[in-house]
């Protein structure tokens, strides 16, 4: 059972997100503000960290900059009310992982929050069809004779790999891909689906306005 700290100051919302997690199965630990939630932190240990973004005290990013700067390296998602890039931007750069906004969506809720466990539970080397992907190293092989795939196509397809034969959006692949980055590149996408066809022809298949995904 996966361990999450919610931290919103609203504590109607606080606790519609608490009952609708626990009912999904996840052990839920809250605060309501960022000072508790640091106390939280250094006592417990999290799969996921849920933060506001806007809070007393300080905001969310103060708080995870501080905890990515102590070491804590755990998973969070934004929740927030905020949409210029800049403020985004700035979210990934302390170390978010993915942020979702008011008004959110429970369902999505739930879907962000699978699709970040799948990922901290990732295996580093996949093998399929004959082929090794090392996401460390950046490789994929045949025996032992490299690939000629760029980092950014390597990355793509472990995304995909990694999705288990399950759709993975847009939204997805590109934060994961450009998380600093100010834009991302839907064409860029496309080059690199395009390379991964030349290996795997009939696997990788795109939802036209979804996303991508990886026959099994």
């Amino acid at each position: 059972m996966a361990k999450i700290l919610i931290l919103e100051d609203d504590k109607l919302f606080n606790e519609t997100l608490q009952d609708f997690l626990e009912e999904e199965g996840y052990d839920i630990e809250f605060a309501l503000d960022p000072y508790s939630a640091l106390e939280i932190t250094y006592n417990n240990n999290f799969d996921l960290y849920l933060f506001d973004v806007n809070l007393p005290y300080e905001n969310g990013f103060e708080l995870l900059k501080k905890l990515r700067d102590s070491g804590d390296m755990t998973p969070t998602i934004f929740i927030t009310s905020r949409d210029d890039k800049s403020s985004l931007n700035h979210g990934f750069l302390v170390g978010a992982d993915d942020y979702i906004k008011k008004p959110i969506d429970l369902d999505e809720l739930q879907l962000r929050i699978l699709a970040i466990l799948r990922r901290t539970t990732r295996r580093d080397k996949i093998e399929i069809d004959g082929y090794s992907l090392d996401y460390i190293s950046k490789r994929v092989t045949k025996d032992n004779q490299d690939i000629e795939f760029n980092n950014k196509t390597v990355e793509f397809l472990y995304i995909l790999l990694e999705a288990n034969g399950e759709v993975v959006s847009f939204y997805e692949i590109e934060n994961r891909l450009w998380a600093t980055a100010k834009t991302s590149s839907r064409g860029s996408l496309r080059v690199y689906a395009t390379q991964i066809k030349k290996y795997f022809p009939h696997r990788i298949k795109n939802i036209r306005g979804v996303g991508y995904y990886f026959e099994q």
